[in-house]
């Protein structure tokens, strides 16, 4: 391993879930994470990623950490579906064994599948509820629980602009990411005695490789920046967030989208 990393985040430890993909924004912010001197500890579910278009890439977990440890951070990972409401207790168990406790959170793992008013049914509406509602919360609770008031904690969670503009055909995907949005403040309001900032980013269209040259062409007619966002982007935010120089920011929707919606 070379030299520790010394930077705004050195010596904490931070959980990032969802980051299984290449290009993916939990990759993205696993790394921009270590170039700033934490402690890595990241989720991913290759079951999901198995049944969406881009499939699972089974060796990236193992070679992302090893590329993080490379900065000079401790990484670790771990497999687990979040839709399971024992596994956030198992998360932070594994993550505190083997990194110590997590002062920052990024709640960036989401189901989304797509529905439309003709195709919404029970079972994909519990099925987003489950990851993209219940597993965020019940993280955001165990981390609370975890910091016990003794350090200062850093939450941030990933929404997708439901509260500017409408997402046909998403509908079970907006309604439990809107209703992060507003555990977002509500938390936010609950964690500030505890030093514990939440706050949320909606990073808009980012090109993670799932975009295609028709979307893309769509996309771009509606964007004033003329290019889509790109996972680093996100990445440099979230980071800020994370740091003592946000500490004064709590409670609030970020729309990081070049102005998009």
């Amino acid at each position: 391993m070379n030299h520790r990393c010394k930077g705004r985040l050195s010596g904490r430890v931070a959980i990032v879930t969802g980051a299984s993909r290449r290009q993916g924004i939990g990759t993205a912010i696993c790394r921009a994470l270590a170039d700033e001197g934490a402690d890595v500890f990241f989720t991913h579910w290759k079951t999901y990623d198995q049944t969406m278009e881009w499939g699972a890439d089974h060796d990236w977990p193992t070679l992302l950490c090893e590329e993080l440890s490379e900065k000079g951070v401790h990484a670790d990972h771990f497999e687990g579906n979040l839709a399971d409401p024992q596994v956030p207790s198992q998360l932070f168990d594994r993550v505190e064994a083997k990194l110590g406790v997590p002062t920052i959170l990024i709640n960036n793992a989401t189901h989304s599948t797509e529905d439309g008013w003709k195709n919404l049914n029970a079972e994909g509406l519990d099925n987003h509820y489950a990851v993209n509602v219940r597993g965020t919360s019940l993280l955001c609770v165990e981390f609370a629980k975890r910091l016990d008031n003794q350090w200062r904690g850093s939450i941030v969670n990933m929404v997708s602009g439901q509260d500017k503009e409408p997402q046909p055909k998403e509908l079970a995907y907006a309604a439990t990411k809107g209703a992060i949005s507003a555990f977002t403040r509500s938390l936010a309001a609950e964690l500030s005695p505890l030093r514990i900032t939440v706050n949320a980013v909606d990073p808009g269209p980012t090109d993670t490789g799932w975009v295609t040259e028709a979307l893309k062409k769509e996309l771009l007619a509606r964007s004033p920046m003329g290019r889509l966002g790109r996972p680093e982007d996100v990445a440099k935010l979230v980071t800020f967030l994370a740091s003592e120089d946000a500490a004064w920011i709590t409670g609030q929707i970020i729309h990081s989208d070049g102005g998009f919606r």
